[in-house]
């Protein structure tokens, strides 16, 4: 199994030195392959565009999950890019808009909001490329330790932060974000019902975190949302840092979660093929309510 890592790996790090357009088409391959055999998770990102966009005609919804596994399939493989290029590089390809440097300026701590769209990753460099406060940020630590260990160097090659597994305790991030760092969080996955509230997303309840609102109010953190997009072909990368909001958190974390949600449905209207449909976002279900997979 680790032979078999390794040389993915490999593959990823040769890649990396395609020109990006190459590397970008290479990608959208690899998502038509992935459409076609991964049934599973073809099923799973159809099921979540019916329920979350239910305008949309059958055709439409289908070939929006096609055009998404494109995109995923370009995310995996420019994965390379960001773990091995250089930082001049990437500075090339990344186009930041917005106030980067708001971190940077604070006397208060910061969390950065970035839901999962493709180009999350990409967010991740820019906030240690384009400023110079320290990050920290959670990971979803992986069961092989070959994939582990390449994730958390390439979270860290910048030597600019630190990264904490999701199944360890807060505590040590708590400690960090007083010691001055920000913390770049992704709040819109389904973790299950701890901690969480069922909030509607898209219409449809879904488990929501309610740490970023507590969080950000009981260390005093500024809150400033980020959105990351991949653009076509060989153009690169953009990502912006919109202006932080000034009445989030409130003292009502259910309310939070619900803006929280209501402002990323807006995103995803803006770029919906990018946004992470493969994740089971829906998979809790409130007591009594029966499975939607």
């Amino acid at each position: 199994m680790n032979i078999g890592a390794r040389a993915l790996l490999a593959l990823v790090w040769l890649l990396h030195w395609l020109p990006l357009s190459v590397q970008a088409t290479l990608g959208r391959l690899a998502g038509l392959a992935l459409h076609r055999f991964a049934r599973g998770r073809r099923e799973v990102a159809l099921r979540n565009v019916e329920l979350c966009l239910p305008e949309l005609p059958l055709g439409e919804r289908r070939a929006l999950v096609r055009e998404h596994f494109q995109w995923l399939g370009r995310s995996a493989l420019e994965r390379g890019l960001l773990w091995y290029a250089s930082p001049a590089r990437l500075r090339r390809l990344i186009h930041v808009e917005g106030d980067v440097g708001l971190a940077d300026r604070s006397e208060r701590p910061v969390m950065w909001l970035v839901p999962h769209f493709m180009a999350l990753d990409v967010a991740g460099c820019a906030t240690q490329l384009f400023q110079r406060r320290q990050v920290a940020s959670i990971y979803q630590s992986q069961s092989n330790l070959v994939f582990d260990g390449a994730i958390r160097r390439g979270r860290l090659r910048f030597s600019q932060g630190q990264v904490f597994a999701r199944q360890e305790s807060a505590l040590p991030l708590v400690r960090a974000i007083k010691r001055g760092y920000a913390f770049f969080n992704l709040p819109d996955m389904d973790f299950g019902p701890r901690d969480a509230a069922f909030v509607p997303f898209f219409g449809v309840p879904a488990a929501t975190l309610l740490a970023p609102s507590r969080l950000a109010r009981s260390l005093n953190m500024v809150v400033q949302p980020v959105v990351a997009e991949m653009l076509p072909g060989g153009q690169g990368y953009r990502v912006r840092f919109l202006p932080a909001w000034t009445d989030w958190p409130t003292a009502d974390a259910v309310a939070d979660a619900g803006r929280m949600n209501a402002w990323i449905e807006g995103e995803i209207r803006r770029c919906p093929a990018q946004y992470l449909w493969v994740h089971k976002r829906f998979k809790t279900r409130p007591p009594g309510e029966p499975g939607v997979y």
